[in-house]
């Protein structure tokens, strides 16, 4: 029977530290090899809620740049052909009418505490695109039932309140709406897939309640995953840039050198410097259409974690334990989720999954892509379990908002994750 409940999919883990990994299985023994390394993957596995650069304490850095190119038609540095007509000044300028700066107040015990951050008014009728630990308490708890009111300022001065129509924890992606007889500047969005490391992009928003705060930088990396950063839980991927993305920023946007939103300032890496991190504006898209079709983003879950397996992991598990499956790759199963989809289905612990829908697979997010957004459909997966191969099938579900929710609360912040608090006032 389909249970109808909102999401994580599946709980993911890819190992950061692999070659550590390996280290490790060289001194086990035979007999402890598995158990060991599931204790070791399972460490780094919960799943996280970071909260970060919703307004802090740090200083305000704006970046005044010329035109990038001079001359005729030499390239500029996001490898456009112009005449130095675009700017960080001229990209700022386009969306900062669409700036928006977001209060946020809530009950704790008996006393009321403020949180602000940052946030873009992406259509004329007033939505807003802001980030979801925003409007949550300092431990990650949500706090809609407790919020007195969302206050949003708009650029003019003005301020509104807000009305908060959709979030979702796991991208950390939230819908804020404010209403009035006259509409509003929106800003335009572009397309995350274009972009390049080396692009130049600017970061605005909030730090520390500076608002307006402008910051210019670089894209560093395009698909930086969450499991490079320790981050457990569900697979994500964010834009990694060298702008600075402080406490207060979060919820704001990064901006191309066409005007366009390209991702949302999220978190900052600690005890480092030019360490930034943004969510793609196509995985921004894709959540509002969840939001729009279904009021909510929908995930398949299958109710396992799971480890992709490479050659030099294989190999040695294979000298280690000579009943190991005999592959070239696949998905080693860690934990199965008692009473899910997986464990009726028959997967076990140290299951190898190497097809998924008729599909070889070697990799998490390759599974991830197969199932889609397939709740209630059911599915087929080749497994290696020592050396005989098993099929089984079942059907996927949707994983409920309060489990999800649990975990994230339960959740640990990686090492040199910045966990950044809202700014306070008791």
């Amino acid at each position: 029977m389909i249970q109808y409940i909102v999401s994580n999919g599946f709980e993911m883990l890819e190992l950061k530290e692999k070659a550590d990994l390996r280290s490790r299985v060289l001194g086990m023994s035979s007999s402890r090899s598995f158990v060991r390394i599931i204790a070791l993957a399972a460490a780094g596995s919960s799943l996280l809620y970071l909260k970060s650069a919703d307004s802090g304490n740090y200083e305000l850095l704006l970046s005044r740049l010329g035109p990038l190119s001079s001359g005729d038609a030499k390239e500029d540095a996001s490898g456009n052909v112009g005449d130095g007509s675009k700017s960080v000044a001229t990209a700022a300028a386009m969306v900062l009418p669409a700036l928006v700066y977001i209060s946020v107040w809530w009950m704790d015990g008996k006393t009321w505490k403020n949180g602000a951050g940052s946030g873009t008014i992406i259509d004329s009728d007033g939505t807003i695109l802001t980030c979801a630990h925003l409007l949550s308490g300092t431990g990650g708890e949500r706090v809609f039932n407790s919020i007195r009111k969302v206050d949003v300022t708009l650029q003019d001065g003005r301020t509104f309140v807000g009305t908060v129509l959709n979030e979702d924890i796991h991208s950390d992606i939230a819908i804020l709406k404010i209403t009035s007889t006259t509409p509003f500047p929106p800003a335009k969005l572009g397309s995350s897939c274009k972009l390049h490391p080396g692009d130049w992009v600017v970061a605005m928003g909030s730090p520390r309640s500076l608002k307006n705060t402008v910051t210019a930088g670089i894209v560093s990396c395009v698909g930086r995953k969450s499991s490079e950063l320790g981050i457990g839980g569900m697979l994500r991927e964010y834009i990694q840039t060298d702008c600075a993305i402080n406490p207060g920023n979060s919820g704001g946007p990064l901006v191309n050198l066409d005007g366009e939103v390209v991702a949302v300032n999220i978190f900052s890496r600690a005890a480092a410097t030019g360490l930034h991190f943004a969510v793609p504006i196509d995985s921004v898209s894709r959540i509002m259409e969840h939001f729009r079709k279904n009021g909510r983003v929908i995930r398949p879950w299958l109710g396992l974690k799971m480890l992709d397996l490479n050659g030099a992991i294989i190999t040695q598990l294979k000298d280690r334990d000579p009943m190991f499956a005999n592959i070239s790759k696949g998905v080693l199963i860690f934990m199965v989720t008692p009473g899910s989809p997986a464990d009726l289905a028959g997967l076990r612990p140290g299951d190898v999954v190497v097809k998924f829908h008729g599909t070889p697979v070697g990799s998490i997010t390759e599974i991830t892509e197969l199932m889609g957004d397939k709740v209630g459909m059911p599915f087929k997966v080749v497994v290696k379990r020592a050396l005989i191969t098993i099929g089984v099938s079942g059907a996927v579900q949707f994983l409920a908002d309060g489990y999800a929710a649990l975990h994230a609360r339960n959740g640990r912040v990686p090492a040199g994750c910045q966990h950044h608090h809202v700014d306070q006032q008791h």
